[in-house]
């Protein structure tokens, strides 16, 4: 073997057992490896580094394995940045492989050559430049356990002319090093005494309220039946809404600025704070500092205590260390507390439904997502972009049991919605794909990923991925955050963008193209793109001035919209729209 040939023979050895890149220069060797290596290693072709990147970061939410890309030297590495950081934002393993100019030119400005090592520095745990062959075997295997163990960002260098060396295993002398292939993850079980003291604290609460992130995906069981013994409600972090089913009465849906109304009141209402793998950013969305006793757990324990003072904190595996701590709680009886947080979300879906079936020009994106969300597939695998795609997609869709549903969570990146899609389809090639995304995304690199998945779709057991578009000519979310954070009505040059024929493009290039306009044919609409032959482009011609409210408006806020008005380009639509979506949460069910 040479060096090209041992780093995908030895990646498989660790059960990596898919990459995605982009063929250079840089990497020339291990792309010729690549060709001999596909009994093993599966090969998926992007059309821009940045998306291989997303792709890994998706893989590893997805699936739970170590994601896996590479790039050619200079351009090709600097593209993998944003897919990478998100990854590290988000805390899943990703290595990265990269190429370099010949050991012999660095140094001397050469062309595409670049100082990787530091550009890498700031979004990896690992990263190192392969000099010898004999050092390979190390840095393969250093990347992937620290990935693993640290769900972190890491990175191997290899230079091309190395690259094509004849691999040689290390010696054994003085200054080698010996590695070997095998995972371990870090301790998952907190002490005793933690435990107790958790427990105590849970055990004498009367209002509790549980936050849930991507830390407890794994953890489901374990969470409804704490929440049950406990008598509590449960929010969920955005990266956490498969955590727990929303048909659960008990679960209040997404907090924050895409949340719910119920989430916001469980935690300001609160006595007793139960928040289980999650770092959920805005502070403001949690209980007041000092109005409730709080309890965390997470794997990582530099995130405790990091967003709201907590009385314990635990480092551990969210399911095991529930499962232990379950022993431990004394079954509350049935409460007001309770039963106010249920009927809190048998009104809040009554609300979601009429804001839904509220009027728009020419149709109201709430709408496409209520009529989505009952038609869900078993199994289904959810994606959805930045914007204010992202608020109908954290309300208005119900997960079950068995979905799996994920995001650029902690970098919030425009464009990850389609990469995202088109990973997990790879990795569950039977489950139904639908990636949910606006017109900037789409316009952004969509496009781009549409053309790989117009290579790789008829390999897949269920042709069915579906990528919603809400067609709506505006950087929507932006545009609103002018308004209601800056007093400022629509900046025309920035905020609107080209209309383009989604559903005429998915069928320039063999797939299938559906458009949908009006409101009284949405469910059709669906119900054909779920019943095509083939993926699909669902493009949804939507009103941009329905306004995506958060659960709480401020004083701040409502002056803000004030202040907006004299500057709004659009402000009769804007108005109207708005006062629908208010009325319709003062008075729900209510024409």
């Amino acid at each position: 073997m040479n060096v090209s040939d041992y780093v995908w023979h030895r990646l498989s050895e660790w059960g990596l057992k898919r990459v995605y890149g982009y063929p250079g220069d840089g990497v020339g060797g291990l792309d010729v490896a690549l060709e001999k290596a596909k009994d093993r290693m599966d090969y998926v072709q992007v059309r821009h580094e940045e998306m291989a990147a997303f792709m890994a970061s998706a893989h590893a939410k997805f699936t739970g394995e170590v994601g896996l890309c590479y790039a050619t030297s200079g351009p090709g590495a600097i593209h993998l940045l944003n897919g990478l950081y998100d990854a590290k934002m988000d805390h899943v393993p990703v290595v990265a492989l990269v190429g370099q100019q010949a050991r012999s030119a660095i140094g001397a400005s050469y062309q595409q050559e670049v100082d990787l090592q530091t550009l890498f520095q700031g979004v990896t745990e690992y990263v190192a430049l392969a000099s010898v062959p004999e050092q390979v075997r190390h840095l393969i295997d250093r990347a992937v356990r620290i990935a693993h163990t640290k769900r972190a960002v890491t990175c191997v260098i290899l230079p091309n002319d190395l690259q094509e060396l004849d691999y040689k295993d290390p010696p054994l002398a003085h200054g080698a090093t010996h590695t070997g292939v095998g995972y371990a993850g870090p301790a998952k079980l907190p002490d005793e005494a933690s435990l107790r003291a958790a427990a105590d604290v849970l055990n004498a609460g009367n209002k509790v309220a549980m936050l849930v992130g991507a830390g407890a995906l794994q953890a489901t069981d374990e969470v409804i039946e704490v929440a049950q013994r406990l008598q509590a409600g449960v929010a969920k972090a955005l990266l956490g809404k498969a955590a727990v089913p929303d048909d659960l009465p008990f679960v209040t849906g997404s907090i924050g600025l895409l949340g719910t109304r119920p989430s916001w009141d469980l935690m300001k209402n609160c006595d007793t704070f139960l928040m289980v793998g999650s770092a959920f950013p805005y502070s403001e969305f949690l209980p007041k500092p000092g109005d409730a006793r709080g309890v965390q757990i997470d794997i990582d324990g530099s995130r405790l205590s990091l967003r709201y003072p907590m009385e314990v904190n635990m480092v551990g595996d969210s399911a095991t260390t529930l499962r232990a701590l379950l022993p431990l709680l004394t079954q509350k009886k049935q409460s007001s507390w309770r039963r106010d947080i249920e009927q809190g979300m048998t009104d809040w879906w009554d609300t979601l439904k009429e804001r839904a079936m509220n009027s728009a020009e020419p149709l109201n994106p709430q709408r496409v997502f209520w009529e989505l969300s009952p038609r869900l597939p078993d199994n289904a695998i959810i994606t959805a972009d930045s914007g204010s795609v992202a608020n109908w997609y954290a309300r208005d869709l119900r997960i079950r049991r068995g979905m799996k549903a994920s995001l650029s969570g902690g970098l919030a990146s425009l464009g990850a919605g389609t990469p995202y899609a088109l990973a997990g389809k790879m990795a569950y090639p039977d489950r139904t794909v639908i990636a949910c995304m606006g017109d900037g995304a789409m316009q952004m690199n969509g496009l781009n990923v549409m053309i790989t998945i117009s290579k790789y779709w008829k390999r897949w057991s269920n042709p069915r991925l579906i990528v919603l578009v809400l067609n709506n000519r505006d950087l929507n979310q932006v545009t609103w955050e002018e308004r209601i954070q800056l007093g400022s009505g629509k900046t025309e040059s920035t905020q609107s963008i080209p209309d383009f024929p989604y559903h005429r493009y998915a069928e320039l290039i063999g797939l299938k193209g559906i458009f949908v306009d009006n409101p009284d044919r949405v469910g059709a609409a669906w119900d054909e793109a779920l019943a095509a032959d083939r993926p699909v482009i669902l493009e949804a011609y939507t009103d941009p001035n329905v306004p995506p409210l958060p659960p709480h408006i401020t004083l701040k806020e409502a002056k803000n919209f004030v202040s907006m008005i004299p500057s709004e380009p659009e402000l009769g639509s804007v108005l109207k729209n708005s006062a629908k979506e208010l009325l319709t949460s003062v008075l729900p069910g209510k024409d």
